[in-house]
C-alpha cells in the first residue's frame, strides 16, 4: 500500500470495475470480488491488482499472490492457481488506468481545492478562472490570464502577459514567462519557461541577440523538475500536445517539439532544430543545432546527433548511427581488444 502520508486512496472496486477501467476482457476471476489497491507482482496480496508487462518478471509472476493481474494473454497459462486474470495487448497503459482510478490526486485529474492565499501576489490586472488554488508565495504578474481549475505552486512566479489554459498545475518554485500554455499542462517543482534562448554574436566581447520569439505549448504537455525551455530568437519555441518530458531537459531557442515526444532525463536540444512526433530520447541524448529528426525516431541513451535523422530510424552512438550498426561496431571493438591481448 502506497503510503496514506502522501497518498489517498479510491475504491475499492470489483474486478468487474477494473475491467472496464482498464478495458481489458476478465480471463479467470469473479467478476464481483473486491480489490483495495494496486502493488508489484513480488509484494502483492490477495486484494491487490499487478500487472506484467516485461517477459523479466514472468517467473515473478507464476510466484505473485496477487489478487489479480493485468496479463497478455500469452502469459495467461503461467498465472499461479487462483490469480484473476484481466487480459488485455496493452498491460503497462492498462495498469496506469487502474492506478489513476486507485490514485486519482496524483495525476493532476481532480479538481483542486479553490483559493488564493493570503501570502501570495496576483495583479490586479491578471485574470484567474473558477477554482483556481494559487498557493503561498506564488506571484501572478500584470494581464497574466490564468484558466479554470489550475493550480500554482507554492513560490512559483507567473511572468506579465502569460496564458495558461484550463487544468493546468505549476509546481512549487517554477518560472514561467513570455509564454503561451494550453489546457491541462503540468510543470513539475522547478520548471524555467520561457527565459532567455542562448544567443550572442561572438567576437572580442560577444554580443547578447535579444531574445523576442515566445514559447508555445499546446495541450496535455508535461515537463519534468528542473528542465529549461528558452524562448525563441524570434521565431517562437513550440512544444506540441501531449510532449512528455522528464526531468532535467533543456531545449533551446527555435526548437519545435513534435506531438506526443517521449524524453528522458538530460536530454539537450539545440537551438532550432525541429523533432518530429511520437519521438523518443533515452537519457543523456544531446542533439546539435538547425537539424530535422523525422517523425517515430528513437534515440538510445547517450547518443550524440550531428546530422538530420529520417524518420522512423533507431540512431545510437556518438555520433550516432543506425542502432545495429552501431552494436556491429562495439562488438567488432571488443573482438579487436581480445585478439590484442592475446598476441
Amino acid at each position: 500500500m502506497a503510503d496514506p502520508r502522501f497518498f489517498e486512496k479510491a475504491g475499492p472496486f470489483a474486478l468487474a470495475e477494473l475491467a472496464k477501467i482498464a478495458n481489458a476482457e476478465i480471463r479467470i476471476g469473479d467478476p464481483a470480488q473486491v480489490f483495495r489497491d494496486v502493488q508489484p507482482l513480488q509484494t502483492a496480496g490477495a486484494d491487490e491488482v499487478s500487472f506484467l508487462e516485461n517477459k523479466l518478471y514472468a517467473d515473478a509472476f507464476a510466484k505473485s499472490a496477487a489478487g489479480a493481474c493485468l496479463v497478455d494473454a500469452k502469459y495467461a497459462e503461467r498465472a499461479p492457481q487462483g490469480m484473476a486474470l484481466l487480459v488485455t495487448a496493452e498491460p503497462y497503459r492498462a495498469y496506469a488506468r487502474v492506478a489513476q482510478a486507485f490514485y486519482p490526486k496524483t495525476c493532476f485529474t481532480h479538481a483542486p481545492e479553490p483559493g488564493i492565499h493570503a501570502g501570495a501576489h496576483v495583479h490586479d490586472t491578471a485574470t484567474l478562472g473558477a477554482g483556481c488554488r494559487v498557493e503561498v508565495g506564488a506571484v501572478i504578474e500584470a494581464k497574466a490570464e490564468i484558466g479554470k481549475n489550475c493550480v500554482i505552486g507554492a513560490n512559483s512566479t507567473i511572468g506579465p502577459g502569460v496564458v495558461l489554459g484550463d487544468g493546468c498545475t505549476v509546481g512549487a518554485n517554477a518560472t514561467i514567462q513570455f509564454a503561451l500554455i494550453g489546457n491541462r499542462c503540468v510543470f513539475h517543482p522547478g520548471v524555467r519557461i520561457g527565459q532567455d534562448g542562448f544567443g550572442f554574436a561572438p567576437g572580442a566581447q560577444h554580443l547578447k541577440v535579444p531574445q523576442l520569439g515566445r514559447v508555445v505549448i499546446e495541450d496535455d504537455v508535461e515537463i519534468g523538475a528542473n528542465s529549461c525551455v528558452d524562448r525563441g530568437a524570434g521565431p517562437d519555441t513550440i512544444i506540441r500536445r501531449g510532449a512528455k518530458i522528464d526531468n532535467l531537459v533543456q531545449i533551446g531557442h527555435n526548437v519545435e517539439v513534435g506531438a506526443g515526444c517521449l524524453f528522458a532525463a538530460q536530454v539537450g536540444i539545440s537551438g532550432s532544430t525541429k523533432v518530429g512526433n511520437y519521438v523518443m530520447m533515452g537519457g543523456q541524448v544531446g542533439i546539435a543545432g538547425h537539424l530535422t529528426i523525422g517523425d517515430g525516431v528513437q534515440i538510445v541513451a547517450q547518443s550524440g546527433i550531428m546530422r538530420d535523422i529520417e524518420p522512423g530510424q533507431t540512431v545510437a552512438g556518438s555520433p550516432a548511427v543506425a542502432a545495429k550498426e552501431h552494436w556491429r561496431q562495439i562488438a567488432a571493438l571488443g573482438r579487436l581488444s581480445k585478439t590484442k591481448k592475446g598476441t
